[in-house]
Protein backbone atom coordinates (compact mmCIF):
# COMPACT_ATOMS: atom_id res chain seq x y z
CA UNK A 1 0.00 0.00 0.00
CA UNK A 2 2.85 2.34 0.94
CA UNK A 3 4.61 1.60 -2.37
CA UNK A 4 1.42 2.38 -4.30
CA UNK A 5 1.05 5.67 -2.43
CA UNK A 6 4.65 6.58 -3.24
CA UNK A 7 4.09 5.75 -6.91
CA UNK A 8 0.97 7.93 -7.05
CA UNK A 9 2.84 10.78 -5.37
CA UNK A 10 5.72 10.45 -7.83
CA UNK A 11 3.32 10.56 -10.76
CA UNK A 12 1.77 13.72 -9.33
CA UNK A 13 5.20 15.35 -9.23
CA UNK A 14 5.61 14.65 -12.94
CA UNK A 15 2.17 15.89 -14.01
CA UNK A 16 2.32 18.98 -16.25
CA UNK A 17 0.32 22.07 -15.32
CA UNK A 18 -3.04 22.73 -16.92
CA UNK A 19 -1.71 25.97 -18.42
CA UNK A 20 0.88 23.99 -20.40
CA UNK A 21 -1.88 22.02 -22.13
CA UNK A 22 -1.88 24.11 -25.29
CA UNK A 23 -2.15 22.71 -28.82
CA UNK A 24 1.09 22.13 -30.72
CA UNK A 25 2.22 24.65 -33.31
CA UNK A 26 1.47 22.33 -36.26
CA UNK A 27 3.99 23.91 -38.61
CA UNK A 28 6.78 22.64 -36.36
CA UNK A 29 5.33 19.13 -36.44
CA UNK A 30 5.18 19.27 -40.26
CA UNK A 31 8.79 20.43 -40.36
CA UNK A 32 9.83 17.51 -38.14
CA UNK A 33 8.02 15.04 -40.44
CA UNK A 34 9.76 16.57 -43.47
CA UNK A 35 13.12 16.20 -41.76
CA UNK A 36 12.47 12.49 -41.23
CA UNK A 37 11.84 12.06 -44.97
CA UNK A 38 15.06 13.92 -45.73
CA UNK A 39 16.99 11.82 -43.23
CA UNK A 40 15.86 8.77 -45.23
CA UNK A 41 17.20 10.29 -48.45
CA UNK A 42 14.13 12.11 -49.79
CA UNK A 43 14.13 15.64 -51.22
CA UNK A 44 11.42 17.78 -49.68
CA UNK A 45 10.34 21.20 -50.96
CA UNK A 46 9.83 23.21 -47.78
CA UNK A 47 6.76 25.44 -47.94
CA UNK A 48 5.61 24.83 -44.37
CA UNK A 49 7.63 27.30 -42.33
CA UNK A 50 8.17 31.05 -42.59
CA UNK A 51 11.92 30.61 -42.95
CA UNK A 52 13.69 32.94 -45.42
CA UNK A 53 16.04 31.16 -47.79
CA UNK A 54 18.65 33.92 -47.53
CA UNK A 55 21.05 34.49 -44.66
CA UNK A 56 21.30 37.58 -42.50
CA UNK A 57 22.71 40.67 -44.25
CA UNK A 58 26.47 40.62 -44.77
CA UNK A 59 26.71 43.73 -42.61
CA UNK A 60 25.14 41.82 -39.70
CA UNK A 61 27.44 38.84 -40.14
CA UNK A 62 30.52 41.08 -40.28
CA UNK A 63 29.50 42.88 -37.10
CA UNK A 64 28.97 39.56 -35.31
CA UNK A 65 32.37 38.25 -36.43
CA UNK A 66 34.05 41.42 -35.22
CA UNK A 67 32.32 41.17 -31.85
CA UNK A 68 33.41 37.56 -31.44
CA UNK A 69 37.00 38.42 -32.26
CA UNK A 70 37.00 40.94 -29.44
CA UNK A 71 36.25 38.09 -27.05
CA UNK A 72 33.79 39.29 -24.43
CA UNK A 73 30.05 39.03 -24.97
CA UNK A 74 28.48 40.44 -21.82
CA UNK A 75 24.99 41.15 -20.55
CA UNK A 76 23.30 44.28 -21.83
CA UNK A 77 20.61 46.47 -20.33
CA UNK A 78 17.29 44.66 -20.07
CA UNK A 79 15.88 47.26 -22.46
CA UNK A 80 18.55 46.56 -25.06
CA UNK A 81 21.76 48.15 -26.29
CA UNK A 82 21.14 51.92 -26.40
CA UNK A 83 22.64 52.32 -29.88
CA UNK A 84 20.33 49.60 -31.25
CA UNK A 85 17.29 51.27 -29.70
CA UNK A 86 18.37 54.57 -31.26
CA UNK A 87 18.86 52.86 -34.64
CA UNK A 88 15.36 51.37 -34.46
CA UNK A 89 13.96 54.84 -33.73
CA UNK A 90 15.83 56.14 -36.78
CA UNK A 91 14.25 53.34 -38.81
CA UNK A 92 10.80 54.76 -37.99
CA UNK A 93 11.90 58.20 -39.19
CA UNK A 94 13.40 56.84 -42.41
CA UNK A 95 10.70 54.35 -43.40
CA UNK A 96 7.49 55.78 -41.90
CA UNK A 97 8.36 59.47 -41.37
CA UNK A 98 7.32 58.90 -37.76
CA UNK A 99 9.13 60.09 -34.64
CA UNK A 100 9.52 57.44 -31.95
CA UNK A 101 11.48 58.18 -28.78
CA UNK A 102 14.24 55.55 -28.33
CA UNK A 103 13.23 55.40 -24.66
CA UNK A 104 9.93 53.79 -25.76
CA UNK A 105 11.74 50.95 -27.57
CA UNK A 106 12.50 47.62 -25.88
CA UNK A 107 14.62 44.95 -27.57
CA UNK A 108 13.17 41.44 -27.16
CA UNK A 109 13.99 37.80 -27.81
CA UNK A 110 12.28 37.74 -31.17
CA UNK A 111 8.65 38.71 -31.53
CA UNK A 112 7.75 35.68 -29.39
CA UNK A 113 9.41 37.27 -26.36
CA UNK A 114 7.60 40.51 -27.16
CA UNK A 115 4.21 38.78 -27.15
CA UNK A 116 4.88 37.27 -23.73
CA UNK A 117 6.10 40.59 -22.30
CA UNK A 118 3.22 42.58 -23.75
CA UNK A 119 0.55 40.12 -22.59
CA UNK A 120 2.02 40.04 -19.09
CA UNK A 121 2.24 43.83 -18.93
CA UNK A 122 -1.20 44.54 -20.33
CA UNK A 123 -3.50 41.79 -19.09
CA UNK A 124 -4.59 39.93 -15.97
CA UNK A 125 -5.56 36.24 -15.85
CA UNK A 126 -9.07 35.88 -17.19
CA UNK A 127 -8.89 38.95 -19.44
CA UNK A 128 -10.43 38.49 -22.87
CA UNK A 129 -8.24 39.41 -25.84
CA UNK A 130 -9.50 39.45 -29.43
CA UNK A 131 -7.48 37.83 -32.20
CA UNK A 132 -8.42 37.28 -35.83
CA UNK A 133 -8.94 33.90 -37.46
CA UNK A 134 -7.30 32.76 -39.54
CA UNK A 135 -4.34 33.93 -37.51
CA UNK A 136 -0.96 33.03 -36.06
CA UNK A 137 -1.57 30.13 -33.61
CA UNK A 138 0.84 31.21 -30.83
CA UNK A 139 -1.27 34.34 -30.28
CA UNK A 140 -3.99 32.10 -28.90
CA UNK A 141 -1.68 29.59 -27.28
CA UNK A 142 0.49 32.10 -25.39
CA UNK A 143 -2.59 33.94 -24.14
CA UNK A 144 -4.04 30.65 -22.92
CA UNK A 145 -0.81 29.62 -21.18
CA UNK A 146 -0.78 32.97 -19.36
CA UNK A 147 -4.33 32.48 -18.14
CA UNK A 148 -5.99 34.91 -20.54
CA UNK A 149 -8.92 34.10 -22.83
CA UNK A 150 -8.31 34.45 -26.58
CA UNK A 151 -11.46 35.56 -28.39
CA UNK A 152 -11.33 34.53 -32.07
CA UNK A 153 -13.09 36.89 -34.50
CA UNK A 154 -13.63 35.55 -38.01
CA UNK A 155 -12.60 37.74 -40.92
CA UNK A 156 -14.33 37.67 -44.29
CA UNK A 157 -13.70 38.42 -47.94
CA UNK A 158 -16.04 41.42 -47.84
CA UNK A 159 -13.47 43.28 -45.73
CA UNK A 160 -10.43 41.69 -47.41
CA UNK A 161 -10.04 39.54 -44.30
CA UNK A 162 -9.20 42.56 -42.15
CA UNK A 163 -10.73 43.02 -38.72
CA UNK A 164 -13.21 45.90 -38.67
CA UNK A 165 -14.27 48.20 -35.86
CA UNK A 166 -17.82 46.91 -36.25
CA UNK A 167 -16.74 43.29 -35.72
CA UNK A 168 -14.60 44.29 -32.73
CA UNK A 169 -17.52 46.16 -31.16
CA UNK A 170 -19.85 43.21 -31.70
CA UNK A 171 -17.46 40.90 -29.82
CA UNK A 172 -16.96 43.51 -27.10
CA UNK A 173 -20.70 43.85 -26.54
CA UNK A 174 -21.12 40.10 -26.07
CA UNK A 175 -18.52 40.15 -23.29
CA UNK A 176 -16.03 42.96 -22.56
CA UNK A 177 -12.63 42.78 -24.20
CA UNK A 178 -9.44 44.04 -22.61
CA UNK A 179 -7.30 43.87 -25.74
CA UNK A 180 -7.07 43.17 -29.45
CA UNK A 181 -4.13 41.96 -31.52
CA UNK A 182 -3.87 42.26 -35.30
CA UNK A 183 -1.12 41.57 -37.82
CA UNK A 184 -0.59 43.35 -41.13
CA UNK A 185 0.75 41.81 -43.33
CA UNK A 186 -0.97 38.86 -41.71
CA UNK A 187 0.07 35.29 -41.16
CA UNK A 188 -1.18 32.96 -42.73
CA UNK A 189 -2.95 35.01 -45.37
CA UNK A 190 -0.47 37.72 -46.36
CA UNK A 191 -3.35 40.21 -46.41
CA UNK A 192 -2.77 43.80 -45.26
CA UNK A 193 -4.86 46.53 -43.67
CA UNK A 194 -5.15 49.84 -45.47
CA UNK A 195 -4.32 53.04 -43.61
CA UNK A 196 -8.03 53.85 -43.35
CA UNK A 197 -8.94 50.41 -42.00
CA UNK A 198 -6.16 50.41 -39.41
CA UNK A 199 -6.93 53.97 -38.32
CA UNK A 200 -10.62 53.15 -37.86
CA UNK A 201 -9.89 49.97 -35.92
CA UNK A 202 -7.48 51.67 -33.52
CA UNK A 203 -9.95 54.52 -32.94
CA UNK A 204 -12.77 52.10 -32.12
CA UNK A 205 -10.57 50.05 -29.80
CA UNK A 206 -9.31 53.07 -27.87
CA UNK A 207 -12.78 54.60 -27.58
CA UNK A 208 -13.89 51.40 -25.81
CA UNK A 209 -10.81 51.12 -23.60
CA UNK A 210 -9.52 48.09 -25.53
CA UNK A 211 -5.74 47.91 -25.62
CA UNK A 212 -4.32 47.62 -29.12
CA UNK A 213 -1.36 45.41 -30.13
CA UNK A 214 -0.01 45.58 -33.68
CA UNK A 215 2.09 42.69 -34.98
CA UNK A 216 4.29 44.20 -37.69
CA UNK A 217 6.94 41.50 -38.12
CA UNK A 218 6.28 41.23 -41.87
CA UNK A 219 6.71 44.96 -42.48
CA UNK A 220 9.07 45.56 -45.36
CA UNK A 221 7.58 42.59 -47.19
CA UNK A 222 4.70 44.53 -48.72
CA UNK A 223 3.82 44.26 -52.41
CA UNK A 224 0.30 45.65 -52.92
CA UNK A 225 0.81 48.94 -51.06
CA UNK A 226 3.11 50.28 -48.29
CA UNK A 227 2.48 48.93 -44.79
CA UNK A 228 1.35 51.42 -42.15
CA UNK A 229 2.70 51.28 -38.62
CA UNK A 230 0.38 51.70 -35.66
CA UNK A 231 3.18 53.75 -34.04
CA UNK A 232 2.24 56.54 -36.45
CA UNK A 233 -1.46 56.36 -35.64
CA UNK A 234 -1.49 56.17 -31.85
CA UNK A 235 0.99 56.66 -28.99
CA UNK A 236 -1.07 54.18 -26.99
CA UNK A 237 -0.61 51.20 -29.32
CA UNK A 238 1.88 48.45 -28.55
CA UNK A 239 3.89 47.70 -31.69
CA UNK A 240 5.81 44.45 -32.11
CA UNK A 241 8.41 43.82 -34.80
CA UNK A 242 11.31 41.48 -35.45
CA UNK A 243 14.50 41.05 -37.46
CA UNK A 244 13.42 37.51 -38.37
CA UNK A 245 11.51 38.01 -41.60
CA UNK A 246 12.58 41.05 -43.64
CA UNK A 247 16.17 40.84 -42.35
CA UNK A 248 16.31 37.01 -42.62
CA UNK A 249 17.49 36.59 -39.02
CA UNK A 250 15.09 33.94 -37.68
CA UNK A 251 17.63 32.00 -35.63
CA UNK A 252 19.19 35.11 -34.12
CA UNK A 253 16.03 35.59 -32.04
CA UNK A 254 15.93 39.36 -31.79
CA UNK A 255 12.95 41.70 -32.11
CA UNK A 256 11.59 44.86 -30.57
CA UNK A 257 8.58 46.61 -29.12
CA UNK A 258 7.42 50.23 -29.29
CA UNK A 259 5.57 50.88 -26.05
CA UNK A 260 3.46 53.64 -24.54
CA UNK A 261 5.79 55.40 -22.10
CA UNK A 262 4.00 54.17 -18.91
CA UNK A 263 4.59 50.54 -19.93
CA UNK A 264 8.35 50.78 -20.45
CA UNK A 265 9.35 50.32 -16.81
CA UNK A 266 6.91 47.43 -16.17
CA UNK A 267 8.21 45.63 -19.28
CA UNK A 268 11.78 46.34 -18.22
CA UNK A 269 11.14 44.71 -14.83
CA UNK A 270 9.59 41.68 -16.51
CA UNK A 271 12.51 41.34 -18.93
CA UNK A 272 15.02 41.65 -16.07
CA UNK A 273 13.44 38.68 -14.35
CA UNK A 274 12.47 36.52 -17.32
CA UNK A 275 15.50 36.89 -19.56
CA UNK A 276 17.95 39.37 -17.94
CA UNK A 277 18.73 40.61 -21.44
CA UNK A 278 18.48 39.67 -25.10
CA UNK A 279 21.54 37.83 -26.50
CA UNK A 280 24.21 40.48 -27.00
CA UNK A 281 25.67 39.06 -30.21
CA UNK A 282 22.22 39.11 -31.82
CA UNK A 283 21.72 42.74 -30.82
CA UNK A 284 25.06 43.74 -32.32
CA UNK A 285 24.22 41.96 -35.57
CA UNK A 286 20.71 43.47 -35.62
CA UNK A 287 21.99 47.02 -35.40
CA UNK A 288 24.31 46.40 -38.35
CA UNK A 289 21.50 44.72 -40.32
CA UNK A 290 19.92 48.11 -41.00
CA UNK A 291 22.93 48.89 -43.20
CA UNK A 292 22.15 45.85 -45.35
CA UNK A 293 18.80 47.02 -46.68
CA UNK A 294 19.92 46.96 -50.35
CA UNK A 295 20.73 43.28 -49.94
CA UNK A 296 17.38 42.63 -48.28
CA UNK A 297 15.48 44.48 -51.01
CA UNK A 298 17.00 42.07 -53.52
CA UNK A 299 15.71 39.18 -51.39
CA UNK A 300 12.29 40.80 -51.31
CA UNK A 301 12.24 40.97 -55.11
CA UNK A 302 12.85 37.22 -55.06
CA UNK A 303 9.76 36.73 -52.91
CA UNK A 304 7.73 38.78 -55.38
CA UNK A 305 8.90 36.49 -58.19
CA UNK A 306 7.98 33.43 -56.09
CA UNK A 307 4.56 34.91 -55.44
CA UNK A 308 3.98 35.21 -59.19
CA UNK A 309 5.14 31.63 -59.77
CA UNK A 310 2.57 30.28 -57.30
CA UNK A 311 -0.31 32.56 -58.26
CA UNK A 312 0.09 31.60 -61.92
CA UNK A 313 1.19 28.00 -61.39
CA UNK A 314 -1.04 26.55 -58.69
CA UNK A 315 -4.27 27.16 -60.66
CA UNK A 316 -2.90 24.64 -63.17
CA UNK A 317 -3.09 22.11 -60.35
CA UNK A 318 -6.67 23.14 -59.53
CA UNK A 319 -5.75 25.43 -56.62
CA UNK A 320 -7.13 28.68 -57.96
CA UNK A 321 -8.68 30.39 -54.92
CA UNK A 322 -6.43 32.37 -52.58
CA UNK A 323 -6.93 35.06 -50.00
CA UNK A 324 -5.43 38.44 -51.00
CA UNK A 325 -1.64 37.97 -50.82
CA UNK A 326 -0.61 41.60 -50.29
CA UNK A 327 2.57 40.95 -48.35
CA UNK A 328 4.64 38.57 -46.18
CA UNK A 329 5.54 35.35 -48.05
CA UNK A 330 2.44 33.17 -47.72
CA UNK A 331 -0.35 32.01 -49.96
CA UNK A 332 -3.48 30.77 -48.15
CA UNK A 333 -5.15 28.49 -50.66
CA UNK A 334 -8.63 26.97 -50.68
CA UNK A 335 -8.30 23.19 -51.10
CA UNK A 336 -11.99 22.32 -50.55
CA UNK A 337 -12.19 21.11 -54.16
CA UNK A 338 -9.97 18.19 -53.14
CA UNK A 339 -10.59 17.62 -49.44
CA UNK A 340 -12.55 18.52 -46.33
CA UNK A 341 -9.51 17.74 -44.17
CA UNK A 342 -6.50 19.97 -44.77
CA UNK A 343 -4.46 18.07 -42.17
CA UNK A 344 -4.86 14.82 -44.11
CA UNK A 345 -4.27 16.68 -47.38
CA UNK A 346 -0.91 18.10 -46.25
CA UNK A 347 0.09 14.79 -44.69
CA UNK A 348 -0.49 12.96 -47.98
CA UNK A 349 1.13 15.71 -50.04
CA UNK A 350 4.27 15.45 -47.92
CA UNK A 351 4.38 11.65 -48.03
CA UNK A 352 3.53 11.28 -51.73
CA UNK A 353 4.77 14.48 -53.42
CA UNK A 354 7.43 15.46 -50.89
CA UNK A 355 6.03 18.99 -50.65
CA UNK A 356 5.64 20.30 -47.10
CA UNK A 357 2.89 22.83 -46.36
CA UNK A 358 0.84 23.72 -43.29
CA UNK A 359 -2.81 22.72 -42.79
CA UNK A 360 -5.18 25.63 -42.32
CA UNK A 361 -6.48 24.11 -39.09
CA UNK A 362 -3.31 25.40 -37.45
CA UNK A 363 -4.55 28.95 -38.10
CA UNK A 364 -8.31 28.47 -37.95
CA UNK A 365 -9.58 25.37 -36.11
CA UNK A 366 -13.00 25.57 -37.81
CA UNK A 367 -12.77 26.94 -41.37
CA UNK A 368 -9.13 25.97 -41.73
CA UNK A 369 -10.05 22.44 -42.75
CA UNK A 370 -10.60 23.90 -46.23
CA UNK A 371 -7.27 25.76 -46.49
CA UNK A 372 -3.54 25.17 -46.76
CA UNK A 373 -0.77 27.73 -46.20
CA UNK A 374 2.08 27.67 -48.69
CA UNK A 375 5.21 29.64 -47.80
CA UNK A 376 7.10 31.07 -50.77
CA UNK A 377 10.17 32.12 -48.80
CA UNK A 378 12.48 29.66 -50.57
CA UNK A 379 14.17 29.88 -53.96
CA UNK A 380 12.40 30.37 -57.28
CA UNK A 381 13.61 26.95 -58.42
CA UNK A 382 11.98 25.41 -55.37
CA UNK A 383 8.70 27.17 -56.18
CA UNK A 384 8.71 25.92 -59.77
CA UNK A 385 9.48 22.39 -58.61
CA UNK A 386 6.72 22.60 -56.01
CA UNK A 387 4.19 23.61 -58.67
CA UNK A 388 5.35 20.76 -60.88
CA UNK A 389 5.06 18.19 -58.08
CA UNK A 390 1.68 19.41 -56.81
CA UNK A 391 0.26 19.49 -60.35
CA UNK A 392 1.42 15.92 -60.98
CA UNK A 393 0.15 14.76 -57.58
CA UNK A 394 -3.32 16.27 -57.90
CA UNK A 395 -3.57 15.36 -61.58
Amino acid sequence: MRDATKTAAARQLLTASARSDVPPFMVMDVMAAAERIEAAGGHVIHMEVGQPWASAPRTALAAAHQALEQGRIDYTSALGIPSLRARIARHYREVYATEVDPDRIVVTTGSSGAFILSFLALFEPGDRVAVTVPGYPPYRHILTALGCVPVPIETHSETRHALTGEALLAAHRKAPLKGVLVGSPANPTGTMMTRAALTELIAVAESEGIRFISDEIYHGLDYAFPAVTAAELSPNAVVINSFSKYFCMTGWRVGWMVLPEPLVRPVERLQQNLAISVPTLSQIAAEAAFDGRDEMEAVKRGYEENRKILITGLPQAGLADFLPADGAFYLYADVSKFTADSFDFTKRMLAEAHVAATPGTDFDPVRGKNFVRFSYARSADDMREAVRRITAWLG
